[in-house]
């Protein structure tokens, strides 16, 4: 065996662990060289998409103490918040609830502000209080309290849509415009065979006090999520913000409105038979169910194997190609922000390929893949999930448990 979940603690501590991400794992798997038990401690696992389900508490500044009793709202750079649970009474700070899903107008929202915030940019608050309005503008450095909570993320696999109907379909699942009619598109999220929970479908690690990344942040998992089922688990996941890093994390906007992109990353320890198995799942195993996206009915299956099993995992741009539209398409439709006519801001891009579906001068080239429907292929045309940022966590988690410095549990309350 390879041990308990301490003897591999022990070896991390001691920089001697046998540590792979997914990916180099789910490869020698493929080839028939699947490590035995005793040649791996540790496999790196994470996911970064769209999760609805992410929100912040904030304690933020607004004014001196005594220019205000209570705050009965406020706003942080036009994103509503709800205020409370504490009052801060005449403290001149709001504790407050922002969620990632909260919109300021129809292309910003709470994912956007948290990226914001995470970069160090400077964001305007604005709070009432009565008939009063009181503004200040901080930076994260300057908000002595910033904990998101991931109240569901990271599923275990999620499922593909489509629009089966005569007309387009307006829907969180599209990117900023509706979906196609008539089986013409797909959309997908999750990264498959690298997904945390794939790799350990049973929880059998993933419990309260594991240790994970939060968009880049270290955290914990404090239990699963809302809506979780035992065939469909999640998880829930806190951290510190001034930890995180803005490429792991933004708003998507969508045909409904802005979403929030959010990453988890963690070590899963292998710790006997039953967790090799867990890590030693592929893309081919994994089920993508393809639902119609106006009824949510099922209407065909289909494997990751589709989605990331031979593609292009980023976008690359020949902006030679590029016609100078007076409106730019692909910036229009880009649900990031990321400027792909300027040449693609790989900190925003998320490689949804809605850029090369858009861009009316072919400058953006990208293999997303195609869903198998009875025998056709659906084409994907907006993936909500990056499974090149997530390689880079896996990585990212690798290197810290090479070094030494990754805590299997976070019982001692380090967040």
């Amino acid at each position: 065996m390879s041990g308990s979940v301490d003897e591999i603690q022990r070896r991390i501590s001691e920089r001697r662990a046998r540590v792979y991400t997914a990916s180099e794992f789910k490869a020698m798997v493929r080839d028939g060289r699947r490590p035995a038990l005793e040649d791996v401690d540790v496999v790196t696992c994470g996911t970064m998409g769209v999760m609805s389900g992410t929100m912040a508490v904030l304690s933020i500044p607004v004014a001196d103490p005594g220019t205000f009793k209570r705050a009965d709202s406020i706003t942080i750079n036009g994103v509503p918040g709800t205020v409370g649970p504490c009052p801060n009474e005449s403290l001149g700070l709001v504790d407050c609830v922002v969620y990632g899903t909260a919109r300021r107008d129809a292309r910003y929202g709470g994912g956007h502000m948290f990226r914001d915030l995470v970069a160090g940019e400077t964001v305007t608050v604005e709070a009432g209080s009565g008939s009063r309005t009181f503004e200040s503008r901080v930076t994260l450095e300057e908000v002595p309290f910033a904990r998101m909570i991931l109240t569901r993320g990271a599923f275990r696999n999620y499922t593909g849509f489509t629009n089966g109907s005569d007309d387009p379909f307006t829907t969180i699942f599209s990117g900023p415009r509706p979906m196609a009619s008539g089986f013409l598109e797909a959309s997908v999220s999750g990264c498959g065979e690298i997904n945390p929970i794939q790799n350990d479908p049973g929880l059998d690690y993933l419990r309260p006090g594991a240790s994970v990344l939060l968009n880049g942040a270290p955290g914990m998992v404090i239990g699963t999520g809302t809506r979780s089922t035992p065939g469909k688990p999640n998880l829930s996941v806190a951290a510190d913000m001034k930890g995180m890093s803005s490429e792991y994390m933004g708003g998507f906007v969508t045909s409904e409105g802005p979403e929030c992109i959010t990453s988890v990353a963690t070590a899963i320890p292998v710790t006997d038979g039953r967790a090799l198995e867990g890590v030693s799942v592929l893309d081919e195993e994994v089920e993508l169910p393809l639902t119609d996206v106006r009824d949510r009915k099922p209407v065909h299956s289909d494997t990751y194997a589709s989605v990331w099993g031979g593609t292009d995992l980023s976008v690359t741009a020949d902006l030679s190609k590029c016609l100078n539209c007076t409106s730019c398409r692909a910036d229009e439709f880009c649900p990031c922000d990321a400027s792909p006519s300027g040449g693609i801001d790989p900190v925003r891009c998320m490689s949804c390929g809605l850029c090369v579906r858009t861009c009316v001068g072919n400058v953006f080239s990208c293999d997303t893949g195609s869903l198998d429907f009875g025998g056709r292929p659906i084409p994907i045309t907006v993936r909500q999930s990056s499974r090149f940022k997530a390689e880079r966590l896996c990585s990212e988690v690798k290197a810290l448990v090479e070094s030494g410095d990754w805590f299997l549990r976070c019982f001692d309350g380090r967040i």
